[in-house]
């Protein structure tokens, strides 16, 4: 059965320029819930509150503090106009919280988990995400079939070698686990915009 708050989440999604370029409910549902679900089981393996880094409409963050209701769940987003839709979505979630800013001037090491989708490339979603992440926990990217060599990345911010898991059903999909093995050395993640302008990798 499915949940009307995701339904009433999309619903309100469709109806916002600029937030998906899906028009279809059925399309946008596979899209931005069930593909935003497709992470639940590595999510669970990590213990600890969840930032959801540049949520844009939601995903994955929503679809899965829906299905997560004990875990905290913040919604980092930069831009204004969608973090006040974000707001609205978001009030009918008791364990979700909506933080306007960027990735660079958050609290370092504050969640257990940190996911990326459609955000940048992996290694600048890499350099995001993983200063947020305590040592134990772990980011999780959202990549295409190809996520590059990610491996000197992970080793410079603190991480252990790539996990990457293919979805089944889905041969141009990929999730990447980069568990944190270390505290990411300071001066990480860099000043805003400078991983887009020089990533990693």
């Amino acid at each position: 059965m499915r949940d009307g708050r995701l339904e009433r989440w999309l619903d309100a999604m469709l109806a916002t320029p600029g937030l998906t370029a899906v028009a279809d409910p059925e399309a946008a549902w596979q899209l931005h819930v069930e593909d935003s679900l497709s992470a639940l089981a590595l999510v669970r393996r990590f213990d600890g509150p969840i930032v959801d880094v540049g949520s844009g409409g939601g995903a994955p963050g929503i679809p899965l503090a829906a299905a997560l209701p004990e875990r905290e769940v913040t919604l980092l987003e930069a831009n204004g106009r969608k973090c006040r839709f974000l707001e609205g979505a978001a009030s009918v979630f008791r364990n979700v919280e909506v933080v306007q800013g960027r990735a660079e001037e958050q609290e370092l090491e504050a969640f257990g988990v940190a996911l990326a989708r459609a955000l940048a490339p992996p290694a600048v979603a890499a350099e995001w995400c993983l200063p947020l992440v305590r040592v134990g926990g772990a980011a999780i990217l959202y990549t295409g079939a190809v996520a590059g060599d990610l491996a000197p990345v992970a080793v410079a911010l603190g991480a252990g070698s790539p996990e990457l898991h293919e979805l089944a059903g889905a041969p141009s999909r990929r999730l990447v686990v980069l568990r944190k093995v270390a505290t990411t050395p300071r001066g990480f993640p860099r000043r805003p915009g400078a991983a887009r302008k020089r990533p990693l990798a």
